[in-house]
């Protein structure tokens, strides 16, 4: 079957990929002679154009990481109408092999032995004394508070004048302002996506939270001190959840959308 499938991508004078010619050289010629530009692919692939140029000059920095350049090689591929495998197969070659299968039983082994505490028995005579403190130190407590109130009670006989009444508490008026809600100490933010879409999140320090590919149905949640920015590939492509309380679909029918929420948002109506 494999002979047969390279002997038709002969005679059609489309070979996916040729010793001496580069993954990049390769989809840039097939894309060309497919008659699709750029963005005719970067619309079929939902990948940014910007990574597809990339790509095309060999330059997978803009992937984020092995795994999704190996799928964006797959899905540009299909597009353009060849066969991914060899360039997939040349991306591993040139950028450390395929990723090994890993047995469960090192999955689960863990690096360094644990060590268990020995358990000790209860230390009881501690327990006692400890105990034995506590009652004679609220038997003293009781016996100073009783003294006092009958010192207190001689004090108001002989002077023969009652005791004034407390005052009765006065009701405070129903205040018709809602309570004010307490300030917030961090800023929240999810994301359900809609549809494949590339999204980068960074907190107010510029640390990656979340850098790559969401698909359908995926949902993320990151929290920061004070801000969070998002970078989404396609306007519309996901739904946002600020603080608790949604926001929809931003951007949508657009084209890469670059937002910012801190604590306070949104801002109220």
């Amino acid at each position: 079957m494999a002979v047969s499938r390279l002997v038709s991508q002969e005679i059609s004078g489309r070979l996916p990929w040729r010793p001496g010619v580069s993954i990049g050289e390769t989809l840039a010629e097939e894309r060309q002679r497919a008659g699709l530009s750029v963005t005719h692919v970067s619309l079929q692939t939902r990948i940014r154009e910007t990574v597809i140029r990339g790509m095309e000059a060999d330059d997978f920095s803009f992937c984020g990481g092995n795994f999704y350049a190996r799928g964006h090689i797959r899905s540009v591929s299909r597009v353009i109408g060849i066969d991914p495998e060899p360039l997939v197969a040349e991306f591993d070659a040139t950028h450390g092999g395929a990723p090994q299968p890993v047995s469960a039983v090192s999955a689960f082994e863990p690096e360094q032995p644990v060590a268990f505490r020995e358990r000790r028995a209860p230390n009881w005579s501690a327990a006692m004394a400890l105990a034995l403190a506590f009652v004679v130190v609220y038997g003293v407590v009781q016996v100073i508070g009783h003294d006092g109130g009958g010192e207190r009670r001689t004090a108001q006989q002989v002077a023969g004048t009652p005791a004034p009444a407390a005052p009765a508490p006065s009701a405070s008026p129903e205040s018709s302002d809602p309570v004010a809600a307490a300030p917030r100490t961090k800023v929240e933010v999810q994301v359900a996506a809609k549809r494949t879409t590339w999204l980068n999140a960074q907190d107010d320090k510029g640390r990656t939270l979340f850098s790559g590919m969401l698909n359908k149905g995926d949902v993320k949640d990151w929290t920061a001190k004070k801000r969070i920015r998002l970078v989404i590939g396609v306007g519309g492509s996901v739904d946002l959840t600020v603080n608790g309380k949604e926001l929809g679909s931003p951007g949508e029918g657009g084209g890469v959308q670059r937002l910012s929420f801190d604590r306070n948002d949104p801002e109220p109506a």
